[in-house]
């Protein structure tokens, strides 16, 4: 019975690794393209209320409470199946999976970076300020290496969601992993061993980022 299920899963190997291909990669692309979108985020929400932005803040109010209280499975079908309805605009399925996770995890890392800017102290941008840095400059070299011990712990926690969120892709059409560990089960019916080992293979994945996120929550918080 073991050699059967390894003899399955050696055979299955090239399919499952390209499935698993496609999964690191939205993830990987999400990841990136959040992290970007979530400082520019945190960033613009921390000028808007130094320089009363109202509007501003509105703005990114209102896209935070959007993928809030959207789910990302709803977000997804909007854009893959309504932009062709309504916008005439079709998205392939791997970057609408991309485009939705990294604007949902922007939103996520972006609060995050807001809080840890915020928790700074005021006179820390003021002395920036005082030695004529601009406000590109004080962001990049003072307030966000600072903020960077508060923010990388749950900014690590929001990747590893967007990993495992990004499996909601198999429902627009992404042969990523487990599309293929279903197409693998209706050839087989090897139910318990595919999912035995789409379970090891987002451990894996998984399980580093939030032993990275404690250790590095322990050692900064003593710092």
């Amino acid at each position: 019975m073991a050699s059967s299920g390894l003899e399955l899963l050696w055979v299955s190997a090239p399919q499952l690794a390209k499935g698993a291909w496609e999964t690191l990669s939205i993830s990987a692309a999400s990841i990136f393209f959040a992290s970007l979108g979530g400082v520019l985020y945190g960033v613009l929400r921390n000028l808007a209320g130094l320089w009363s932005k109202r509007w501003l803040d509105l703005t990114l109010r209102i896209y935070l409470e959007a993928f809030r209280a959207i789910p990302v499975l709803v977000w997804l079908y909007l854009l893959f199946f309504g932009l062709p309805i309504f916008l005439g605009v079709s998205v392939p399925s791997f970057w609408c999976a991309v485009l939705v996770l990294s604007l949902w995890g922007a939103s996520e890392v972006g609060e995050v970076v807001r809080g840890g800017l915020q928790s700074l102290p005021r006179g820390q941008r003021e002395a920036g300020l005082a030695i004529g840095l601009s406000t590109p400059q004080l962001y990049a070299e003072v307030l966000l290496p600072q903020a960077l011990k508060r923010i990388m712990p749950p900014t690590i926690n929001v990747y590893t969601r967007i990993i495992k969120t990004s499996s909601l892709a198999v429902l627009i059409g992404v042969v990523e992993v487990i599309k293929v560990g279903q197409q693998i089960i209706e050839r087989t019916y090897e139910s318990l061993l595919i999912y035995g080992f789409l379970f090891v293979f987002f451990f894996l994945l998984c399980y580093p980022l939030s032993a990275a996120s404690r250790v590095l929550e322990r050692r900064w918080s003593h710092a």
